[in-house]
């Protein structure tokens, strides 16, 4: 058997650490959610809590691929059982076999919303509730729910992320020292992974022995009213949505206690519990920093304290002096996880300030078979039946009618219909897709000239915002002088388009074409990652092509080579003069694409606008 890199021998990385056992503790606080670019250790950390787990309950680890459909995750119909022995059969999917375990999702964030939902009732509940394709099943499903995720590869939603019960943001240590330390560990792991494990496996016990301990205590724990006080005027401070921040700092701050050994809520305890609960709950938009602000943080607790109306108990000793893993924290004299101050998460350089754009979506004419989203037509796995199917390839799920009228034409006795293999039928949907939305900014000199960046700016962060909630890929390309530059490869964060947006260069002749030619790349370069993925090209220019030899004809040039390779155009118009060139215009024939104003660009005009993208498509 392969040997795991032990859990107590991950350096650098106390608060994830604790986290992870928190939830180990209390599996109702609802999952943690680790955030951070790759190579900081976050499924190492996973694998060593499952190990850790192994030896409290026997659980395993149950990994859930991206790929996975409902039907896998919480189990369906038994189609074997009903075809071949006329059984009314249950076949349970990855949730019961996480029981007792960890279920974990790498990349959760590439997930689709509907399944990422059903994970998480599942954690919160501690059963599942089947009731589809005829049946009516529930089983326990007791796991802790674990999802890592890249931010540059997108975001969840907001929606997703509150359902998270605690969300652990990693990066790799600035300290020389302790890089030294993990550089040491791990080519010592490498060098004799047995060994290695053997050395850590006596701590890893302890750990195992340790949440035994506080799983048997943590019902018994005390909350008093004073401390619950707290808590309430601590979400309320911070203005969080709902009620289930409130509910998860308290869990979390009672599992906390437990692990210390404490009988009684203190407040570290609950401090400990904010620092893991309330970051991600306030993002109320892609363009928010994450993370959580330290000095506002002292000063929500120092009035939440006021708001306690009840004087406050002292922390109670810890039983066990052995200091836990805890997340960037160091120990008092009690035992319990004092979080050490860092400084404040830098804003986004703001700049002059950009109008606010309330924009509808544009949408790709036809219908696709990309991956699920919320842009334009496709016919994929989410979505409404339209239709039944024998191709495997384009059905999705089972056609239960379909199948039982094909068993029934195909039946050659009278009597109740006996589907065979061949007469599966399955479901045809119809719903929406997620595109490659490519945004082409003019960043020349006549743009600059006429102050009309700040305008552009705003629309194209408000076209990023919708581009985020139709779960779009984004990528941007702006051109100047004589050439254009990626700013932004094809991504899922709009977060760090928006970073990018936010200081590029302008100035310069308007190398239209090189812009056009850019993007026809970036295309191409998606259609060979993803050839289900329709492609969206959004151009903001005045249309003023200048520099080099015939730069119009060059551009109608490049408009053609982009136009053959599929991509869907739209050109926002930036010209602001009072006698009007139609140049953008004219661009957009050149693109076989509608044409809107920048003035225009709300939420009747692009409505309009769609409608007649259709109709011409059509």
């Amino acid at each position: 058997m392969t040997a795991v890199y032990p859990f107590s021998a991950i350096v650098g990385h106390d608060r994830l650490l604790l986290a992870l056992l928190l939830c180990a503790v209390r599996p109702e606080i609802g999952g943690v959610l680790i955030r951070g670019e790759k190579g900081t250790a976050k499924s190492t950390a996973v694998r060593g809590l499952a190990q850790v787990l192994a030896q409290v309950d026997g659980g395993a680890l149950v990994e859930l691929p991206i790929g996975a459909t409902e039907d896998r995750v919480v189990g369906s119909l038994d189609l074997q059982k009903v075809l071949r022995d006329g059984e009314h059969a249950f076949s349970p999917g990855l949730l019961a076999r996480a029981h007792g375990g960890v279920l974990y999702v790498d990349e959760v964030n590439l997930l689709h919303d509907h399944l990422v939902d059903v994970l998480l009732d599942a954690a919160a509940m501690g059963r599942v509730h089947v009731e589809r394709d005829g049946i009516s099943h529930s089983h326990e499903a007791r796991f802790v729910l674990i999802g890592t995720m890249n931010p540059e590869e997108g975001e969840l939603r907001p929606q997703l992320l509150d359902r998270f019960g605690l969300t652990v943001d990693v990066a790799a240590s600035r300290d020389v020292d302790v890089r030294v330390e993990v550089i040491r560990h791990r080519m010592a792991f490498e060098a004799d992974p047995a060994g290695f494990a053997e050395r850590y496996a006596s701590k890893d016990s302890e750990l195992a022995a340790r949440v035994t301990r506080a799983r048997a205590l943590v019902d018994s724990v005390a909350l008093p009213d004073n401390e619950l006080r707290r808590i309430a005027a601590l979400c309320a401070a911070f203005d969080v949505d709902g009620m289930r921040a409130d509910l998860v700092v308290a869990r979390t701050a009672v599992a906390h206690a437990a692990w210390r050994g404490a009988r009684t809520v203190s407040e570290d305890d609950i401090r400990v519990a904010a620092e893991l609960a309330l970051p991600h709950r306030r993002r109320r938009d892609p363009f928010d920093d994450p993370g959580l602000d330290q000095e506002r943080l002292d000063e929500a607790m120092a009035q939440a304290g006021e708001s306690a109306d009840v004087p406050e108990p002292g922390p109670e000793p810890d039983p066990d002096p052995d200091r836990p893993p805890g997340g960037g924290a160091t120990s008092d004299s009690s035992g319990s996880a004092v979080p050490q101050r860092k400084s404040a998460p830098q804003n986004r350089s703001s700049g002059s300030p950009s109008p606010v754009f309330k924009t509808r979506t544009l949408v790709v004419p036809g219908v696709g078979e990309g991956a699920p989203g919320r842009r334009s037509r496709a016919r994929n796995r989410t979505g409404t039946v339209v239709a039944s199917t024998t191709d495997a390839e384009t059905g999705h799920g089972l056609h239960v009618f379909g199948t039982l009228l094909a068993a029934a034409e195909n039946q050659r006795v009278p009597g109740r219909p006996r589907p065979r293999a061949q007469d599966i039928r399955r479901a045809v949907r119809e719903g929406h897709e997620g595109n490659l939305v490519v945004f082409v900014v003019d960043a020349s000199g006549s743009m600059a000239a006429r102050d009309r960046m700040a305008a552009v700016s705003g629309a194209t962060l408000s076209l990023l915002r919708d581009a985020y909630q139709r779960r779009d890929k984004v990528a941007v390309v702006t051109f100047r002088q004589r050439q254009a530059t990626l700013l932004l490869p094809p991504t899922t964060s709009v977060y760090i388009a928006s970073r990018r947006l936010a200081r590029f260069d302008t100035g310069g002749k308007t190398p239209l074409a090189e812009g056009l030619l850019a993007a026809r790349d970036v295309v191409v370069r998606e259609k060979a990652r993803d050839r289900a993925r329709r492609c969206l090209v959004v151009v903001l220019t005045d249309g003023r092509a200048t520099g080099g030899p015939d730069p119009l004809g060059r551009t109608r040039q490049a408009a053609a080579r982009l136009v053959a390779e599929g991509a869907a155009a739209v050109v926002v118009d930036c010209e602001t003069s009072l006698v009007r060139l139609g140049l953008a215009e004219e661009l957009a024939t050149a693109l076989r694409g509608p044409a809107v104003r920048l003035a225009h660009l709300r939420a009747d005009d692009l409505t309009r606008l769609v409608t007649q993208t259709d109709r011409t498509a059509a």
